[in-house]
């Protein structure tokens, strides 16, 4: 996969990693998008390192999504964990 597809998959990751937990956080689209591809990133890493599953080549790959999902999710967890929750 290319830059421009991680990138893709990190925003869509991203996107459903808010619809998974739901809240006003700041940052927007753009916030959306780095939690999204650094979790994508973390999601791989997290899948090679400890479940001896490497990410694959392919973009549609459920491994990979799962991954990527899995990991922006996780990140914008501690982020809400660190810097607050914003509901209130």
């Amino acid at each position: 996969m290319g830059i421009v597809s991680w990138i893709i998959l990190g925003l869509l990751a991203g996107v459903i990693a808010k619809i998974l937990l739901p809240g006003r956080d700041p940052g927007g689209l753009v916030g959306t998008t780095v939690t999204g591809i650094a979790g994508a990133f973390v999601g791989g890493w997290i899948s090679a390192k400890f479940f001896d599953r490497p990410v694959q080549k392919e973009f549609f790959d459920p491994a990979t999504w799962g991954a990527a999902i899995g990991g922006a999710f996780v990140l914008l967890v501690v982020y809400r964990l660190l810097f607050g929750n914003s509901r209130n």
